[in-house]
């Protein structure tokens, strides 16, 4: 069981984390089309409510929209701006992704050792999507330019409070050929989302959303690091995103 202490602080429980772990590591690593796993209620449940009800909102000054072809109505966290405006209990919940409880989850369930948090939060933590928008199928960016870092893991954090079916915003993983999807994941409270990032790993959410004016689609992005790799799977040099047309 995780454990909290207090209104304001909320910390993970080692014990209940490598035994979620142990469960799930051999799924983890068999799964297709590859490396991942779909965790439900990784925080009681009161913890994720308070961090759904204070996400922020659709105005917060340090979003940047992003509009293209490939993401429409699309709201990240200002990298200049930092966390101006968010309140301290989201702060320290998106610090606690970042601390050495979950990284030894993450190297056990995931079996890749030396992961690396990126404290900057470069590309992640506060991930909004707006009522019609979308996110192409793609592949992440490869590297940490800044610390030279090759990029391993995607952790999302799904912060949706009664999200209906039929708003979709369901996350697709496609295979390395663009031939199908093999798994559709609906981005509900408290579910997270946990794959191996290479390039290949196509993943998005590419049919816009349904949900109704006032609502929004949430999520937390934390992207995790190793000096180096080992497995194959990091693509030829460095690439940025990697986007994909689904077959028609």
């Amino acid at each position: 069981m995780n454990t909290s202490s207090g209104n304001d602080f909320f910390y993970f429980d080692p014990a209940s984390l490598h035994a979620r772990a142990d469960a799930l590591a051999a799924g983890y690593r068999d799964a297709s089309p590859f490396p991942h796993a779909v965790i439900d209620k990784l925080l009681p449940d009161d913890i994720a409510l308070r961090l759904a009800r204070e996400f922020p909102p659709r105005d917060f000054e340090g979003f940047q929209r992003r509009d293209n072809a490939h993401q429409v109505f699309k709201q990240s966290r200002l990298q200049e701006i930092y966390f101006k405006g968010v309140s301290g209990f989201a702060r320290h919940m998106l610090l606690l992704f970042n601390d050495h409880v979950f990284l030894d989850f993450l190297e056990k369930l995931t079996g890749i050792c030396g992961l690396i948090p990126d404290p900057h939060f470069f590309g992640g933590a506060f991930h909004q999507i707006l009522p019609g928008g979308k996110l192409d199928i793609h592949a992440d960016f490869n590297r940490d330019e800044r610390r030279g870092l090759d990029r391993r893991l995607n952790v999302l954090l799904y912060l949706n409070e009664d999200w209906q079916e039929e708003w979709g915003g369901i996350l697709e993983l496609w295979d390395a050929d663009m031939r199908r999807c093999e798994q559709r994941i609906a981005p509900i409270l408290n579910r997270c989302v946990v794959f191996n990032t290479t390039d290949h790993s196509y993943h998005g959410h590419p049919d816009p959303l349904a949900c109704p004016p006032e609502r929004t689609r949430n999520s937390l992005a934390f992207y995790y690091y190793t000096n180096g790799r080992d497995d194959g799977s990091g693509g030829e040099g460095q690439f940025r995103t990697l986007w994909r047309d689904r077959p028609a």
